[in-house]
């Protein structure tokens, strides 16, 4: 598994920290995911009659990860321990030393604010600082550019765009940009990323 129960203290931060996503989560993100400014890029979930029965394939495939050495978690504002999104840890390979992070939202009121901020540099240090790791994968969307600005805010370096890589859930093709960091980029970047958290 990526992270063990006792180690989950780590992923604590001022603005958010991570649960394991857990059942108890499934109706309050259920709320929250209903927006379709969160999929406008992705079509993961369509605001149509179907959305309960979409949100609970897409929840219950999240809660899958962990049986595939995978870790799915839910993202909690520190202060108010309220749900505001999802993220997840996937492909993680300890021979290799790589994880990529992805199917990563947040509710529209903390977009731009510390909290992705802060829940990346969580991740981020414990892959690389505690797990040891060499390389994080980030898979972005082709259409959006606020997400892969985001991204590269954070130092992601961009290694190319796969052309029609996936089908979306309404019919259409879609590109998919991938970014890195490597592990010897990691300390100006951990530097950098600490500093745009203090800062907000």
């Amino acid at each position: 598994m990526f992270i063990s129960e006792d180690q989950l203290h780590l992923l604590r931060g001022k603005s958010v920290y991570l649960e394991f996503l857990k059942q108890e989560h499934r109706e309050q993100l259920r709320s929250l995911a209903r927006d379709e400014r969160l999929w406008e890029f992705t079509k993961t979930l369509l605001i149509t009659d179907s959305f309960d029965h979409q949100f609970n394939k897409y929840f219950d495939d999240a809660l899958a990860f962990a049986a595939r050495g995978d870790q799915a978690f839910a993202i909690l504002e520190t202060g108010t321990r309220r749900p505001i999104g999802m993220t997840r840890a996937y492909d993680v390979d300890f021979r290799v030393k790589k994880v990529t992070i992805g199917h990563t939202w947040y509710v529209p009121e903390v977009w731009g604010r510390a909290h992705n901020k802060e829940c990346k540099l969580l991740l981020l240090r414990y892959i690389f600082d505690t797990l040891g790791f060499e390389r994080t994968d980030f898979k972005v969307a082709g259409e959006n550019l606020r997400s892969q600005r985001a991204v590269e805010k954070i130092g992601g370096v961009k290694e190319g765009v796969l052309r029609r890589f996936a089908m979306r859930n309404d019919g259409t093709p879609a590109d998919t940009v991938y970014f890195s960091i490597l592990g010897n980029e990691w300390p100006e970047r951990r530097q950098r990323l600490q500093a745009m958290v203090d800062a907000l």
